[in-house]
């Protein structure tokens, strides 16, 4: 098991950048920590990291090795837990990913109970709104939200992402309420930029199913839904957003649905793990776990 042991040990120092913060994570002097990366390179006939004064970069024989034996390390990991434990105990740190307000929102009041569950995980939730590679960042899981375009992960639906054209009162009071997406381009929109570019067509249909869409123009534009959610709030125009995202707006009145006879294709909030042969027993307890929270009609969805 040193080999195994030593490789995780390789992949903890390429996940924290650092050597030092690799041994403070598993309770070892950096002086083994670093012996027991020497004797990997020994054992292996290779170098794996290239080190200077400041920085770790890994070799293309540690890119590979990080590629190949990160699988089988947690697999390993994943058999020796649930044997260790019989089955019934969960433990460990478990490391997941999420969009900052979703993770806000829904997650982080569920957090407590599942902890209560389980009292021997530990969780780190990195909240980032941008797509992380999970592999690479040494993360279990990612909860997702919309298109799914990654085909080397495994993915689970934990409920209907539904989306809805919303505005404040005010505005609508202002402007109008328009009747046909035709209208939309008579309206100040606000308008989700990303990576892939602007967002500013609208596709959705009606109640016969047929797809409309809407070329939507605006002053305000922004890669944060937050701050399109509070333009919408403060009379600025029409917003798209996720229902989960403006559901209390909605209820108290500051937001009001705008073309409620037309529909955005619905799309999905998933867990996404890397593809094992085994999942970690506390990665599947905690996707179960939300899967009975957010599942069926979920929280934004009822009252």
């Amino acid at each position: 098991m040193d080999r195994i042991d030593d490789i995780a040990l390789f992949l903890r120092v390429l996940d924290l950048g650092s050597i030092s913060a690799a041994a403070r994570s598993l309770d070892l002097s950096v002086a083994v920590a670093s012996q027991r990366l020497k004797r990997l390179e020994k054992q292996l006939g290779v170098r794996l990291l290239h080190r200077t004064t400041r920085t770790l970069h890994p070799t293309p024989e540690g890119l590979l090795l990080a590629a190949q034996g990160r699988p089988l390390v947690e697999d390993l990991e994943a058999l020796t837990d649930g044997l260790r434990e019989g089955g019934t105990h969960v433990a460990g740190t478990l490391r997941v990913t999420m969009s900052s307000t979703f993770g806000r929102m829904y997650i982080s009041p569920l957090l407590p109970e599942f902890l209560a569950r389980h009292p021997a995980v530990r969780i780190s939730v990195d909240l980032d709104d941008q797509t992380v590679d999970l592999v690479s960042a040494g993360l279990d899981l990612a909860i997702r939200i919309g298109e799914l375009d990654d085909s080397s992960l495994v993915a689970r639906q934990l409920a209907t992402n539904r989306r809805v054209l919303c505005a404040s009162p005010d505005y609508l009071r202002r402007h109008g309420m328009p009747t046909t997406p035709a209208e939309l381009e008579h309206h100040q929109c606000l308008l989700l930029s990303s990576a892939q570019g602007r967002q500013d067509t609208w596709r959705m249909r009606d109640r016969r199913g047929r797809e409309v869409a809407a070329r939507v123009h605006g002053r305000v534009e922004s890669n944060q839904g937050d701050l399109l959610r509070d333009a919408a709030v403060a009379g600025l125009g029409i917003a798209r957003h996720s229902a989960w995202h403006v559901s209390e707006d909605l209820r108290a009145g500051r937001l009001q649905v705008v073309l409620p006879d037309y529909r955005f294709t619905d799309t999905g909030i998933h867990a996404v793990m890397p593809q094992r042969r085994l999942v970690p027993p506390r990665v599947r307890v905690f996707v179960d776990f939300l899967a009975e929270r957010l599942g069926g009609t979920p929280p934004w969805e009822r009252a």
